[in-house]
């Protein structure tokens, strides 16, 4: 098994449409696959059981908030999001308000929705080459929809925070990060994912 993502480019002439891209991840669901705005084709390895574990945490405490507050609707990793450059990705975690998720039709819903949430996690694996998650995540802030992210570098214990219209910020060990505005009372809480 490779530790490193697996980037598959092709030509433009024999380019997926969505609909053969999202039956191409169907039939190896086993997979995590990811398709920039340029077509290429990622298949990113598993993570290791530790990452997986704070990865579930970081999931858990965002699903508790989102039960308690009501406004909207949590997404895991497995979850793929159309975006309007072209590409599908999938958040480690993510959030949408209620009101953008019932916008959108029932077949919408059941394949990769057009749509980006608006709150969205990545969370850096020991495989992870942190300049591509950067990149991943200011491609996530190209959509309008988008209104706070967070990239989480556990192995040097910082958080990257990203705004729509303002410069990234990185906070070095922080105890906990705050929904702001956007997820009203969510605060994650670091230690249980550093």
């Amino acid at each position: 098994m490779f530790s490193s993502p697996l980037v598959l480019q092709f030509p433009p002439s024999i380019q997926m449409t969505d609909e053969q891209f999202f039956e191409f991840c169907q039939f190896n669901r086993d997979l995590r696959i990811e398709r920039n705005k340029s077509g290429e084709i990622s298949i990113m390895p598993p993570t290791g059981t530790e990452t997986g574990n704070r990865n579930f945490n970081v999931a858990g405490q965002l699903y508790v908030w989102s039960e308690q507050d009501g406004t909207g609707i949590c997404f895991d990793s497995s979850t793929g999001f159309k975006l309007s450059t072209g590409a599908e990705r999938s958040p480690d975690a993510s959030w949408m308000k209620l009101e953008r998720w019932n916008s959108l039709s029932t077949e919408q819903k059941q394949k990769f929705a057009p749509i980006c949430p608006d709150f969205i996690i990545e969370l850096k694996s020991p495989s992870d080459r942190l300049q591509l998650l950067q990149e991943k995540m200011e491609e996530y802030m190209q959509e309008p929809e988008i209104k706070l992210g967070w990239l989480i570098d556990r192995q040097n214990h910082q958080v990257y925070i990203y705004r729509p219209g303002q410069a990234r910020e990185c906070l070095d060990n922080p105890d906990i990060l705050s929904g702001e505005s956007v997820l009203p009372g969510f605060t994650l809480n670091m230690n249980k994912v550093w």
